[in-house]
């Protein structure tokens, strides 16, 4: 299972195959955070099961490169579409987690000649309400601007940073005006868009991108159906992965009936 060092684009990167590569091949696109191993184990399975699995390393992530500019989910999407002309592939199937579900989504909308079916899982995209922590960042931002205190935002947006922002934000170091651009895309307008039949797997006690948001991208996709797997959280697909498997097998093989 060895992983190659590649360029995409311009960017170095790294790769595994697994897989027959006449076989159908299935494009796996890591959660924020996460490298070709984040979805090793389901890389090697769908292998086993008569698929060509290709998982990357996302630019800033793992073995590859940090983007040139703040790329927001539209410049990954078409980064990870160079792959695809890359390794030759005319179609694939996605599966994408948290932040590679951003990336599947707008490759459906954007590529639907290229992509033959997705399966997102714990899918980021859907904006969140702000809450009232936000809120009150926000005001404090306005008021120091209002008071011509503006050199004081910095300091206080580290301080909020420290106080309320989440682990993926804090850890986000030079990654972090991308994670500040893409946390910010409402992605509805490209879901509305997906031409490819979609499968939603997710956990109902998913904390992160909460089971609400799944509903919202069934009800926003057109041709969608839902799986939640209970008592599974924001890793669904790693903690109940045979199941997982399974059930995006006979997906990508068959049919799954809208709205099962």
């Amino acid at each position: 299972m060895s992983i190659e060092r590649i360029q995409v684009a311009g960017l170095r990167t790294a790769r595994q195959v697994l897989g027959e590569p006449s076989a159908p091949a299935v494009l796996l696109l890591h959660g924020w955070g996460g490298a070709i191993e984040s979805m090793q184990g389901v890389a090697v399975a769908l292998s086993r099961r008569d698929f060509c699995a290709h998982a990357l390393d996302l630019p800033g992530f793992g073995r590859a490169q940090l983007p040139p500019e703040t790329w927001g989910a539209a410049e990954y999407a078409r980064w990870a579409m160079e792959y695809v002309a890359y390794a030759g592939l005319e179609r694939v199937h996605l599966i994408g987690h948290s932040f590679g579900g951003r990336l599947s989504i707008v490759m459906g909308a954007e590529f639907p000649q290229r992509v033959a079916k997705i399966v997102l899982t714990s899918s980021a995209g859907v904006l969140s309400p702000p809450d009232v922590r936000t809120r009150l960042v926000k005001a404090g931002k306005a008021a120091l601007r209002l008071l011509g205190l503006s050199a004081l935002e910095k300091p206080m947006r580290a301080l909020a940073r420290a106080a309320f922002g989440s682990d993926d934000l804090k850890a986000a170091g030079a990654l972090e005006p991308i994670f500040r651009r893409v946390v910010a895309e409402d992605l509805l307008p490209y879901a509305a868009r997906i031409a490819a039949p979609t499968l939603l797997i997710w956990g109902d006690q998913d904390r992160t991108t909460p089971l609400w948001q799944a509903q919202k991208l069934e009800q926003t996709i057109p041709d969608a159906g839902l799986v939640v797997f209970q008592g599974a959280g924001h890793f669904a697909y790693q903690e109940r992965q045979a199941e997982f498997v399974r059930i995006v097998e006979t997906f990508f093989k068959g049919s799954f009936p809208k709205g099962s």
